[in-house]
């Protein structure tokens, strides 16, 4: 779990010292996860990082159920958890002053690497969606949420992408389930990521390499 919990930690930290370099008209910005605005995002990435706070504080199940693939299933993604989903980044959306943003997410996903490395190693969660998970499964989901996000928040602020390479090694893995890319896709990990969850859209070439390797990768909601 020590090299999840690091790439959470470095891409947090990453994240906070965008948020403090942030202006007031940032906050208004629209994003590529519409109706969310860079303030909306902002605040669903604070409550995804913070959350293993309360999980670790809540009884353990008895065995997990599900890993981090298995998260991101179809279930996650239906009509009714997206409204959801989008109800809760606008209500999360932060209301402190905006030279405080950077304070305010320190202070979130610091609770949750303090709460993670207390925990013992075979630990088991739940999640808000019921699934019952090991800890280092779902903390790479939170890996997942404040990197992949992280790009949406780069786009949306006109900067380059951030992503840190020890969250891109675990993202990367996630999502190709530890399989190699096909040799002529010539991909780093970051053009994988932008590629593999629709943040790029894949040119002929690419689809050809693809079909005829048979290459597959993790589809959020399939």
């Amino acid at each position: 779990m020590e090299p999840v919990l690091a790439a959470f930690s470095a891409e947090c930290a990453q994240l906070t010292g965008v948020l403090a370099e942030l202006v007031d008209a940032d906050l208004d910005r629209p994003t590529e996860c519409p109706p969310w605005t860079v303030r909306d995002l902002i605040g669903h990435i604070r409550t995804g990082a913070g959350r293993l706070t309360d999980m670790l504080a809540a009884p353990a199940p008895a065995r997990a159920e599900v890993d981090a693939a298995g998260y991101f299933g179809a279930a996650k993604f239906t009509v009714e958890v997206d409204a959801d989903r989008i109800a809760g980044g606008q209500r999360d959306a932060p209301r402190v002053d905006r030279t405080a943003l950077a304070t305010e997410f320190d202070r979130a996903w610091r609770a949750t690497e303090a709460a993670v490395a207390a925990a013992p190693p075979d630990r088991v969660v739940r999640t808000r969606h019921g699934d019952a998970m090991r800890l280092s499964e779902f903390l790479r989901t939170r890996v997942v949420e404040v990197g992949v996000h992280g790009l949406d928040l780069a786009s949306a602020l006109g900067r380059p992408p951030w992503l840190t390479p020890v969250a891109a090694v675990v993202i990367a893995d996630l999502l190709t389930g530890g399989r190699q890319t096909p040799a002529g896709l010539r991909w780093d990990r970051l053009t994988l990521i932008h590629k593999t969850t629709g943040r790029a859209t894949l040119t002929a070439p690419e689809r050809a390499a693809i079909d005829a390797s048979g290459f597959r990768w993790l589809a959020f909601g399939r």
